[in-house]
């Protein structure tokens, strides 16, 4: 009578086999991943709207401006035009009353003192103005 060892055979089942192969489920997931994005564009569930025709053509409203010229001995010129300092608070308080209000082109002479540019921005911001714009030469060194 011949013998058969079987304890190598039964040490091999009692080892449990305790990790779980990830290779396989990678591969589904990446498979799933990609029928995904193929199918996701070809499914378009968007209602069909005839949409009104518009132009997108910005609308750029300029405000206008005014020029306001002070000379050296300190005489204001609205838009060329003499204007007394009595007169001004008045012009400033009609301009600051525009929608859109209008910007103010500041010509100073570069000789006129600065108490005359000074008093007459205090009037523009006692008036509402805030857009004042200081005109100067380019060529001037």
């Amino acid at each position: 009578m011949m013998a058969f060892n079987t304890s190598d055979l039964d040490d091999d089942d009692d080892n449990v086999m305790s990790e779980i192969n990830m290779t396989p489920l990678v591969d589904v997931m990446l498979v799933l991943l990609i029928i995904f994005i193929i199918t996701v564009p070809v499914i378009n569930h968007a209602v069909k709207l005839d949409l009104p025709k518009a132009s997108s053509a910005v609308n750029d409203l300029k405000p206008a401006h005014v020029s306001v010229s002070i000379d050296a001995d300190g005489a204001v010129f609205w838009d060329a035009q003499p204007l007394g300092q009595a007169a001004l608070p008045e012009r400033l308080a009609s301009a600051a009353m525009q929608n859109p209000q209008p910007e103010l082109h500041l010509h100073a002479d570069s000789q006129t003192a600065y108490q005359h540019v000074a008093r007459f921005l205090a009037a523009a911001h006692r008036a509402g103005l805030n857009k004042v714009a200081f005109a100067t030469d380019p060529t001037s060194p």
